[in-house]
């Protein structure tokens, strides 16, 4: 009798349980030719809340594929991602629902404003609390081309993310987020029955429990949190048995046999049982997209050719980080758009005490490290786990360093991938280390095991963290997660007693986090002690014997933002000794560093220029930076270079973000035999909006520009030597779709005085056609240099006087580097006569495309010299915009000379855009980024 009573409470348990899931049961058919699925589909939804609930919402994120301007496709072009703005048609997807009803009623349904990929039910009657209501669907998914997410159609079959329409979440109110390729898709535990009916040459393949017969396949699964299905003409994916579950993944490894695959999988699976417990399924789906999403960065830009790891390694780290992450997104039900945060910090610090636990004396350039030559520098003497901190520091030198618990769709890509999973990650090891005892290892079990597959929150998991703690740890919510201030402590002074030192600390940010101090002899560690969280600044007492220097975060354990103040001798002379060293490399903040790196630069009266840089740039921004360049041109023979100094203080949470000064000084040829000099003081100020994936930007930039030049009997100088304040406003906000910059800008010097504007307006069209205007206007206040047009406004060449352009022949009046174009001043690509304006100058150049990147353009303007009438000039032609501000070719057709390419010496009159310069080419690919 007990033991039925005892079964009878299971059942009724267990009934409960699946009572308040979300039950799904699809039936669903592939229609191959149009790449689409014919779905007839059953929710069984049970509002789990206290309220009573007059409406409902679904996810159907099929249908942001629907349209160029659904928030997914504008994320896409945020991201400078072209393929989705550029897509057929038919490569796009969508979602036409055909029926929604509940017990054969109709129901009243709509797409909320702005959220196409959401639809909003109207109940006939109220749900109250604890009550049921069934929900009947017939669709059609017009499935994507998998070029735009990985996910969609191609060659190989149809890799299915967020097909289906799903209930969203209900937590006080309703959690409903659009698809911005972000993987986020927030689903409450749901039971999933799905019927398919497919062509007879596709296998299938998921977390599912599967059955097949005849022709029908019947895939079943409980408490899921998602709903990935690939169907494939080819079966590429592979079964591993672990003591836990059954991994299916596609995610491969040529050099390695199946088998040493397998032993890597038990123990990736042993560790991950032991630190977090049981994985909740009995299957686990893992993909190659789902990793090549979200890959091991730094690992995943090698080449396959190279192997500086031992054999396994490469892999081993791929399947850690793929299958924890699987592993935590399949247990834990928090909000991925609000606290993703949570699984990020969770995987990076199982990360690094894996390799801690395996591979402790592996280097972040494994076996490179040990090479002659790559062993010199100090990038080989860190260990593996010092990128998280690194990777993150380079958005914090930037300032572009946000909150770690931001929503994910407000942070910069590279923050969202890389920046803050690392800092996540790392507190959690600050505060392992600072609490010490394998609490925090504990609080992680302790959270995965409580909350598996239950509501929860952020909140739960800092409850869990302080639980295991021995100390109050509320500067890691408040000052660390939840902040994006810097970390950033100086030694002031130390004090000498008898058997101790007193070491003063100063906190250069207002955040109280803890910091560990070190007692130092001959850079070993001798003493080591935490600093709990103070007011104000810190003080600390540690024992004088054999410590011959003091230092903070010695270790580099918290991401500090400047390391280089953390040290004060206690005998010796430096604080940090000098270092010279070849070549760029990360920053040891033990020395005072300085790089020495060749360098190069052209243009035709030097030639090829080559000389050493002396500078204390590292990979990471610095505040005060100096660079020295000498070099010799091999043309000219003679010793030209460079020379700049600067200083940049960083303001955040402000309109100001940052204020740079500096000084720079150049001798380079302007023409055979003839060198310039140019010296320059300058202070800029720049203003952000609180949104950094905001593009707007504003410059204030103020600099007086001092420019000596040599003159000869056969080809004297117009203006020898002169002196010019320069006032320059700059506003921006460029995008993909929409651009827009304009210049406000003030010169004068002895003999003149101008002011000028420029705007520039580029627009690109749902029919994919792209229209660019750009206008100019400037005027003389006065200017006494009639006599000479070397400060008059130029048509279609600047002179250039205050050498901001990279010419690459400026003084040439014909050949090949006189057509060199730059779109400034007047911004004429013909060149007509009057080609100056000493007194005014009006202009307007546009264009628009033909076809893909042939574009028409025109260019009209108004040139006005003194005791002269106005000109009224034009050109037009063909651009080729190959690379549109980096490789740019045009092609005059018709001018105010008339018919171009009848005329003599068409080839000429050609003109083009070239950027050689690295630093403007590397915005290419780093924009998307930042």
């Amino acid at each position: 009798m007990k033991l039925y009573s005892c079964l009878l409470f299971l059942f009724l348990c267990i009934a409960i349980s699946f009572a308040q899931n979300t039950t799904i049961t699809a039936s669903v058919e592939l229609l191959e030719e149009a790449n689409s699925l014919s779905i007839t589909q059953e929710i069984e939804y049970t509002n789990t809340s206290t309220k009573t609930l007059t409406e409902i919402f679904l996810n159907d994120w099929a249908n942001a594929f629907s349209h160029k301007l659904t928030p997914l496709g504008k994320k896409f072009t945020e991201d400078y991602e072209r393929k989705f703005y550029y897509a057929n048609e038919e490569e796009r997807g969508s979602t036409l629902l055909l029926k929604l009803t509940n017990n054969e009623e109709n129901l009243i349904w709509e797409r909320p404003e702005n959220q196409p990929d959401i639809i909003r039910v109207k109940l006939n009657k109220v749900l109250l609390p604890q009550q049921s209501l069934k929900l009947s669907l017939v669709y059609t998914v017009k499935i994507p081309s998998s070029s735009f997410t990985r996910f969609g159609y191609d060659d190989k079959g149809y890799k299915l993310n967020y097909w289906l329409i799903t209930p969203s979440v209900y937590k006080n109110s309703w959690q409903t987020y659009s698809h911005k390729n972000l993987d986020d898709m927030y689903f409450n535990k749901f039971n999933l029955s799905l019927n398919l009916l497919l062509p007879k040459n596709y296998s299938v393949f998921s977390s599912l429990h599967q059955q097949i017969e005849d022709t029908q396949i019947t895939l079943t699964g409980h408490k899921l949190l998602n709903t990935k299905l690939y169907l494939l003409k080819e079966a590429e994916f592979k079964s591993f048995n672990t003591r836990y579950f059954t991994l299916i993944s596609n995610i491969d490894n040529n050099t390695m046999q199946e088998g040493m695959q397998s032993i890597i999988i038990n123990r990736i699976a042993d560790y991950l049982q032991q630190h977090l417990g049981n994985f909740p399924q009995d299957k686990m789906l893992l993909t190659q997209e789902d990793y090549l999403n979200n890959p091991v960065y730094g690992l995943n830009q090698l080449p396959k050719f190279i192997q500086p790891f031992p054999d396994g390694f490469q892999y081993e780290i791929k399947m850690l980080k793929s299958i924890t992450r699987q592993y935590l997104a399949n247990s834990l039900t928090l909000n991925p758009r609000t606290e993703k945060w949570v699984y990020d910090a969770i995987t990076t610090k199982l990360m690094i005490d894996y390799v801690n636990t395996y591979y402790k004396d592996m280097k972040l350039l494994g076996n490179l490290s040990s090479i002659i030559g790559v062993r010199w520098f100090h990038l080989a003497d860190v260990n593996f786990n010092y990128r998280y901190a690194f990777l993150y520091l380079n958005m914090a030198r930037m300032n572009l360093d946000q909150p770690v618990n931001s929503q994910t769709d407000s942070l910069l890509k590279f923050n969202k991938n890389i920046a803050i999973p690392f800092k996540a990650g790392v507190g959690l090891e600050v505060l392992d280390d600072y609490l010490k005892e394998n609490k925090i290892p504990n609080a992680i079990k302790y959270f995965f095991n409580t909350y598996q597959l239950s509501e929860v929150t952020a909140d739960d998991f800092y409850e869990s963290l302080q639980k295991y703690s021995n100390k109050n740890i509320n500067w890691f919510k408040n000052d660390y997660i939840n902040s994006s201030k810097k970390i950033d402590f100086k030694i002031q002074a130390v004090e000498k007693e008898t058997d101790s030192l007193i070491v003063h600390i100063k906190n250069k940010s207002s955040n109280q986090i803890p910091v560990p101090v070190y007692g130092l002899s001959k850079n070993k560690i001798v003493y080591k002690t935490w600093v709990s969280p103070q007011n104000g600044n810190y003080t600390a007492k540690i024992p004088k014997k054999n410590v011959t220097r003091i230092a903070v975060n010695y270790e580099g354990i918290l991401p500090e933002f400047n390391q280089r103040n953390n040290y004060k001798k206690v005998t010796g002379i430096f604080n940090r000794p000098p270092q010279i060293r070849l070549l760029k490399d990360i920053e040891d903040p033990r020395y005072q560093q300085s790089f020495l790196m060749p360098e190069f630069s052209y243009n035709l009266y030097d030639g090829l220029s080559l000389g050493p840089r002396l500078s204390n740039r590292s990979f990471l921004r610095k505040t005060f930076n100096y660079k020295i360049s000498p070099k010799y041109g091999l043309r000219s023979n003679a010793l030209v270079g460079s020379a700049t100094l600067s200083n940049t203080h960083q303001y955040q949470e402000q309109p100001i973000y940052q204020v740079t000064y500096g000084f720079s000084g150049t001798r380079n040829s302007y023409a055979k035999n003839l060198f310039y000099y140019r010296f320059s003081p300058y202070l800029n100020i720049y203003f952000r909006e609180p949104d950094l994936r905001n593009n707007k930007r504003q410059i204030l930039s103020l600099r007086s520009v001092n420019v000596l030049r040599d003159g000869s009997i056969l080809n004297p100088t117009e203006e020898p030597d002169y002196s010019i304040a320069n006032i320059q406003y700059t506003y921006s906000n460029r995008n993909f779709i929409n651009y827009f910059a304009t210049t406000l800008d003030y010169q004068v010097a002895k003999k003149f005085s101008k002011i000028s504007a420029t705007a520039k307006w580029r627009k690109l069209f749902l029919n994919n056609r792209q229209i660019e205007l750009r206008l100019f206007a400037g005027a003389f206040l006065f200017n006494e240099s009639t006599n000479s047009n070397y400060f008059s406004f130029a048509l279609d060449r600047p002179s250039d006087y205050m050498f901001d352009y990279n010419y690459y022949g400026r003084s040439e009046s014909s050949g090949l580097f006189s057509q060199q174009y730059i779109a400034a001043e007047g911004g004429f690509k013909s060149k007509l006569e009057p080609a100056f304006a000493n007194q005014y100058m009006l202009t307007a150049n546009t264009s628009f495309t033909l076809w893909n990147w042939i574009m028409l353009y025109a260019d009209v303007g108004i040139v006005k010299n003194r005791t002269q009438k106005a000109e009224f000039l034009y050109d037009s032609g063909i651009r080729l915009n190959l690379v549109q501000d980096y490789f740019e070719i045009y092609l005059p057709l018709y001018s105010s000379l008339g018919w171009e390419p009848e005329q003599n010496n068409y080839d000429q009159k050609i003109r083009f855009i070239i950027s050689l310069d690295f630093n403007t080419l590397i915005k290419l690919f780093t924009r998307k980024w930042y």
